[in-house]
């Protein structure tokens, strides 16, 4: 077993650990104040604990069976969630040709790019091939009503829920110096601030929150709750310097920088949501919503983390 496979579960033991204290905590909450199931927000937090426990499981399996694992893992979520964002578009019988080909052709297509190591083509394949072929798909159908409405959500689908998404498991293309063999823990890395910055930014806004942010986009988030989530996870993340090749007041910095961007990209899924008159992605993890709800901060803070760890830190 490698250093880097150690480390792995010594991170995973310890997730493990918070999420037997917060299982333990839940039970307590549900015991005393909410017997009969009335108590929404103890009710919602046990959810969140029990899909919390799955996530982390197939993350630990999939992270312990390296590449393979992680590319299949994230394969699968970009095909969740590609399927959630297409569930509400505006989609037609002329789409088919172009849906069939962002399911079938260019979400596998853009994976294994990734598995083989082709940054040349993976960084490009979707925002210019991709682009290029859906509209043509989709005209050779010869259904004009609302075309460019129609192919673009079907664009935006591609490139938030697998162009985005894919840059996950794209982190272990990196060759960085002194750092071989331990590209896994960017990944870990990246998925426990980004995660763990929205936990802490809802604890502490149920805590303290009071000024709200955006109240027309999502009425949960507030001042408070953002401050304190962001401030929290950078530190947590400045603390887990150790499974990074970044000092602390780097890995602190980058922890920042992915902790608002997810964020925002957190807000803008939420505009998107309003647009389409819906609360939530989907319904498959009970106390999360849909496979988005989950992903929405990883979509925007994972390009940006992997581009300014490849220009600052990799030799490739």
């Amino acid at each position: 077993m490698t250093a880097a496979h150690l480390d792995l579960i010594k991170l995973l033991a310890g997730l493990a650990a918070i999420l037997v204290a917060a299982s333990i905590a839940g039970y307590v909450l549900q015991r005393r104040l909410s017997p009969d199931g009335s108590n929404a927000v103890v009710e919602n937090l046990n959810d969140r604990v029990k899909a919390w426990w799955v996530m982390i499981v197939l993350m630990g399996l999939a992270l312990l069976f390296g590449r393979i694992g992680i590319v299949l893992l994230f394969g699968f979520a970009s095909f969740a969630a590609l399927r959630e964002f297409v569930t509400l578009t505006d989609t037609r019988r002329g789409d088919h040709w172009a849906l069939a080909s962002a399911f079938f052709l260019i979400l596998p297509f853009q994976y294994y790019l990734i598995f083989i190591d082709w940054y040349g083509m993976y960084s490009i394949f979707i925002p210019v091939y991709a682009f290029l072929l859906l509209p043509i798909a989709a005209a050779l159908r010869g259904d004009t009503d609302q075309f460019l409405v129609r192919i673009s959500e079907v664009q935006w689908a591609l490139m938030i829920c697998v162009f985005c998404v894919s840059h996950v498991p794209a982190l272990l293309t990196l060759q960085i110096p002194g750092y071989e063999g331990r590209n896994l823990l960017l990944i870990a890395f990246l998925v426990v601030v980004v995660q763990s910055s929205d936990v802490l930014q809802y604890v502490w806004g149920k805590l303290l929150g009071r000024t709200k942010i955006a109240p027309d986009l999502s009425p949960s988030k507030t001042v408070e709750g953002f401050i304190g989530g962001a401030a929290s996870a950078t530190l947590l993340g400045a603390a887990l310097s150790w499974m990074t090749p970044f000092t602390p007041v780097q890995a602190g910095a980058l922890s920042l920088v992915i902790v608002l961007m997810g964020f925002f990209g957190g807000l803008v899924m939420s505009a998107i949501k309003r647009d389409r008159g819906v609360k939530d992605w989907g319904h498959l993890i009970a106390g999360h919503g849909g496979f988005i709800d989950r992903l929405d901060s990883v979509i925007f803070s994972a390009p940006i983390f992997f581009h300014i760890v490849r220009y600052w830190w990799s030799t490739t």
